[in-house]
């Protein structure tokens, strides 16, 4: 079995890919990662040297390289997206560019070449916004983001591409995920990351927005439970169980850090910022036997403890990022 991972240096590619290299059996897949190394992806994510893993420096838009790539691939389970929700508000060109175009590009190859199944990795942001509930997979999508849109697009062109052509496309709608190897942009690791650097934290507005939490850890296992036990043309929500406040959140990760209210400074709202997030993810565990296993408060303390032991890894992101 050979894998095609797309965007496999990033946080929660990675961490799938480590995961399935891990596997020793002998029937473990090969994998090939193809990831452009812009700011957010990283070699030092991978194994260096892992007998059953390639490493293709390359974009998901360059269609003669994809097209080689996939005539080699079995299956492709595609991580790569631009996905940072701020960015996209600035300027939404690299987002449709990569994560719709990008997508068509992968979605073509496959066809091309049989390759499937086609697991596309999608988030919870393309239902929009609810205040009680849970979004079931059928809850029609408006995305409010830039970001958002360009994956929800991408989400509907893989399934029109089953619906069209036959092709084996799976996708899944995540919780917001959280864990180690996450690059210091997002909330966890960029609170974490100021903190220990003496920094102040941003909140947006009142901290009241909500969140549902996932380890990458369990989202990694949804992930390979939808690529070898999922249904073609069917989408599976990945939850994790734990609704938070980002203003809940802070409090944690001010105490985890040692520190007090008065290293968070209130900043205006993110502009169309939804108010909550949830998802329904009774379907993936009644077909798939999905269950998150990370307990929230253990898992977090562990997470603010790997970035206070790996400054090297995450302080040169910081600096480049930046630039």
């Amino acid at each position: 079995m050979h894998l095609l991972v797309t965007g496999g240096a990033g946080f929660i590619g990675s961490a799938y890919v480590r995961a399935l290299l891990a596997d020793p059996s002998p029937d473990a897949p090969r994998v090939t990662v193809l990831d452009k190394l812009t700011y957010a992806g990283t070699l030092t994510n991978l194994p260096a040297g892992h007998p059953r893993l390639d490493f293709v420096h390359g974009d998901i838009c360059d269609a003669a390289l994809v097209d080689r790539l996939m005539a080699d691939a079995d299956q492709v389970v595609h991580f790569a997206a631009e996905s940072h929700v701020d960015r996209s508000i600035e300027g939404a060109g690299d987002f449709v560019r990569t994560n719709v175009l990008g997508t068509q590009t992968l979605l073509d190859a496959a066809l091309r070449h049989g390759t499937g199944p086609f697991v596309h990795i999608s988030t919870d942001e393309v239902y929009g916004s609810l205040d009680t509930g849970s979004w079931p997979e059928e809850h029609p999508l408006a995305p409010s983001s830039p970001y958002s849109a360009s994956k929800a697009s991408a989400d509907l062109l893989a399934l029109a591409c089953h619906r069209t052509h036959g092709l084996d496309v799976r996708v899944t709608r995540s919780s917001n995920t959280y864990g180690p190897h996450q690059f210091p942009e997002k909330i966890v690791p960029l609170f974490v990351t100021h903190l220990l650097e003496g920094l102040k934290v941003p909140l947006y507005g009142d901290g009241r927005n909500v969140r549902d939490w996932l380890h990458v850890d369990d989202h990694c296992r949804g992930i390979e439970l939808v690529r070898t036990k999922g249904r073609p043309g069917e989408v599976y929500n990945l939850g994790g169980g734990t609704e938070l406040s980002n203003r809940e959140l802070t409090g944690l990760l001010l105490d985890a850090c040692g520190a007090g209210w008065d290293r968070v400074a209130y900043v205006a709202d993110r502009k169309g910022h939804d108010l909550r997030y949830s998802v329904d993810w009774s379907k993936a565990r009644d077909e798939l036997g999905y269950r998150p296993r990370r307990h929230f408060a253990g898992s977090l303390a562990e997470t603010v403890a790997w970035y206070r032991d790996h400054r090297d890894w995450w302080e040169p992101l910081k600096r480049r990022g930046a630039g």
